[in-house]
């Protein structure tokens, strides 16, 4: 079963597009006129090994929040759609990435409930052309829609460029493992016996 999703959403303030490959190589074609958001959310798809294309035309010349929100919030409803029923999947992911100085864990539970934890002290307000505290906003809506519990929590750093590299890098190490399957999971892994 093709694990894959093509979602759009349209607005009076973004136009966002994306497609994405649960069980692709982590190529990644991605444009949302925010330079470092998008170098990040390409790291991110090569550590998840997800293909993934990403358009986005937004209203930029105010901020950058309603974009990066809305990319979330499409990401989001994607990666919930190339999940399906979850049937054999792992759903637990943990990761600890190093970028020099930096150290990020990122940790998620593809439950079917919203949450995420963020602990990430930046210390300047832009990074590139991106405000710093969008990465926590676009994070809220990944996990909001795409219905997993998120933490993300920066055990140690300095540089904020390396800071949120270890961050992305992380959370698509996480996703890799916890949307991968095991043949021994019969149904979905839980209890309660559905997701």
């Amino acid at each position: 079963m093709e694990r894959k999703a093509e979602i759009s959403r349209k607005t009076l303030e973004t136009e966002v597009n994306v497609k994405l490959n649960l069980d692709g190589e982590g190529n990644s074609r991605v444009e949302t006129g925010i330079g470092f958001f998008d170098h990040m959310l390409s790291l991110m798809a090569k550590h998840a090994l997800m293909d993934m294309e990403v358009s986005v035309k937004g209203d930029i010349s105010v901020d950058a929040h309603h974009s990066v929100e809305d990319t979330g919030i499409v990401i989001g409803q994607a990666i919930s759609e190339a999940l399906g029923n979850k049937e054999s999947v792992r759903r637990y992911g943990t990761a600890f990435v190093p970028m020099d100085e930096s150290l990020a864990m990122v940790s998620i539970d593809l439950s079917s409930r919203p949450f995420l934890y963020f602990d990430v002290p930046f210390s300047r307000a832009k990074i590139g052309e991106l405000e710093s505290e969008m990465i926590e906003e676009f994070f809220r809506a990944v996990s909001v829609h795409a219905r997993i519990t998120l933490h993300i929590k920066m055990i140690h750093g300095k540089n904020n460029h390396h800071m949120a590299e270890a961050v992305f890098k992380a959370f698509g190490q996480a996703l890799r493992q916890a949307a991968s399957t095991d043949e021994r999971i019969q149904g979905v892994f839980s209890t309660k016996g559905v997701l």
